[in-house]
């Protein structure tokens, strides 16, 4: 006998070995059991749920010629040929491959034909959000008055696409998707009976992989034991699902949260250099941002990580605010790495913007100081009282007052620096959609760069880090630059790069009092 695979192999044979569905496992024995069996289900749920295979075990149930009104035996003739696939009274369907309206007007005549040998003809229609506009209608008319011994077993993934008039129709079931824990569980007990030996950790791994789907899993497992045997390491776990493994993606979480950009950005080129795969090592550093994101907000029984783990995301997370992680989990879950396989300007660009305050934090108020409820007043006695020579009185500037009937209209923009400052935002947005997948865009929307003069036809730009104002002098980014300018402006312009940190108050203030910027070091 040829070899199945694991996913069918393993397919479960009663209502009992359907894993993580108990919601609806447990209403169908009630219905077979009081034999309340309805004419039509639908069964909705994500891919490897046990949709089909629950469909499957209704009809063995139904028709078992050894009990019928619970599991089936799994023994007769008739619960074999279901599940060798071989009864002639178990139609299954594919929706997505038999769409059309002639596929269904044929199944409408069939179903007026009692069936060979069952006791039911159980018709299950897989993907029945498929079906056409015109098919559907006429698979409605078979649901609203269906022969007493046929039983419709309808399944989707998308159930929104599904007629409102057949939904109406059926006895409608959601399938979960499975935790993690039942399909390692699932697994493990594969493993056993199959003779593979292989790290709990992979087993976990491999669960996540699968988000939800036991299917998913099994086909995983069987992958990595075709390739590796029944000897597997959770390098190789690692290997297969394209995880790097590589302890920089944490790395650069820690960088982050100490907005360290010069040792976060030797992390991301030590990264490349080595030839991980950046969009993966992306992947992971969001993985990694989102679980400290839930230690932070108190959600630590939903980080499925070890005891180590989780204190090392609980020193992290009280080292950053809130703000901090949910601003990093934002600009790196949203890189788009797909112009250059090979360039780590993205994630650089993230680690910077990551270490500027938010919108909120540059825009908000000073706060008040808190009220202080009046102290005492001490009495003075006269000969140690001392008197303080009143500071002179300054003059308020008087405004002179509008005069009425004058119309007031806002000041023009005086020249062509002020309109590129003021809609610098306008100038980016607008650019082509071929520019706009370029790294230029990246740097030019990043915080910190600035429209700062025009001289002739040179328009200067202001970069706060060194780093945006090298990847934009390169040659492809400067003509991108200078093409989206240009054709704001109207005429054609160059672009000259400078460096010009960011303000700090207390130089501010010096300059104020009359004090000169003689140089600046650059970091």
């Amino acid at each position: 006998m040829a070899s199945q695979v694991f996913y069918r192999k393993w397919r479960p044979q009663t209502l009992a070995e359907i894993v993580g569905q108990e919601q609806v496992t447990q209403t169908l024995s009630n219905a077979l059991s009081s034999g309340r069996v309805s004419h039509a289900y639908l069964f909705y749920g994500p891919r490897g749920t046990g949709k089909t295979s629950t469909g499957r075990i209704l009809a063995k149930a139904v028709n078992c010629l050894t009990n019928g009104r619970g599991e089936p035996c799994n023994a007769c003739e008739i619960c074999r040929a279901i599940t060798e696939g071989r009864a002639l009274d178990v139609i299954e369907i594919d929706a997505a491959s038999n769409r059309g309206i002639d596929e269904i007007r044929d199944l409408r005549q069939r179903v007026n034909y009692a069936p060979n040998q069952a006791r039911y003809k159980v018709y299950i229609i897989d993907e029945v959000h498929m079906l056409t506009k015109e098919a559907s209608n006429a698979l409605l008319k078979t649901l609203e008055e269906p022969p007493p011994y046929v039983i419709f077993i309808l399944a989707t993934t998308e159930v929104h696409k599904v007629q409102p008039t057949i939904l109406s129709r059926c006895q409608r079931f959601d399938f979960r998707r499975i935790s993690r824990a039942d399909v390692v569980s699932k697994l493990t007990r594969i493993c056993e009976v199959e003779g593979i030996h292989i790290e709990p950790e992979g087993l976990r791994l491999i669960a996540k992989s699968a988000t939800g789907s036991l299917r998913d899993a099994e086909n995983l497992l069987e992958q990595l034991t075709t390739y590796y045997g029944t000897e597997i390491g959770l390098r190789q776990v690692q290997a297969i699902l394209g995880i790097t493994g590589d302890q920089r993606a944490r790395e650069l979480v820690r960088h982050i949260v100490n907005n360290d950009i010069s040792a976060g950005v030797s992390t991301i080129n030590s990264a490349n250099s080595d030839g991980l795969d950046l969009h993966q090592f992306n992947r992971e550093v969001v993985e990694y941002l989102r679980e400290l994101l839930l230690i932070k907000t108190g959600s630590e029984e939903a980080v499925d990580l070890t005891t180590e783990d989780i204190a090392e995301l609980k020193g992290l997370a009280a080292r950053a605010s809130l703000a901090h992680i949910l601003r990093a989990v934002k600009l790196f879950g949203q890189l788009e790495l797909g112009f250059d396989n090979y360039s780590t300007l993205p994630l650089e660009l993230a680690l910077v913007d990551c270490a500027q305050p938010s919108v909120e934090e540059r825009e908000s108020p000073p706060t008040q100081p808190e009220y202080q409820p009046p102290q005492p007043v001490k009495e003075v006695s006269p000969p140690t009282q001392q008197l303080v020579k009143p500071e002179p009185a300054t003059v308020p500037k008087v405004v002179p007052p509008k005069a009425e009937g004058i119309p007031t209209t806002p000041p023009e923009l005086s020249n062509e620096i002020e309109r590129l400052r003021l809609n610098w935002r306008q100038v980016i947005e607008q650019a082509p959609e071929n520019a706009k997948r370029t790294p230029a865009i990246a740097i030019l929307r990043s915080a910190g760069v600035k429209p700062m003069a025009i001289e002739g036809d040179t328009v200067v730009l202001a970069f706060r880090y060194p780093i945006h104002k090298e990847k934009m002098e390169q040659v492809e980014n400067q003509q991108v630059a200078e093409k989206i300018i240009s054709n704001f402006l109207g005429h054609p312009c160059h672009v000259r790069c400078i460096y010009e940190p960011e303000n700090n108050h207390l130089v501010e203030a010096a300059k104020k009092m009359g004090a000169q910027i003689v140089s600046v070091e650059e970091k």
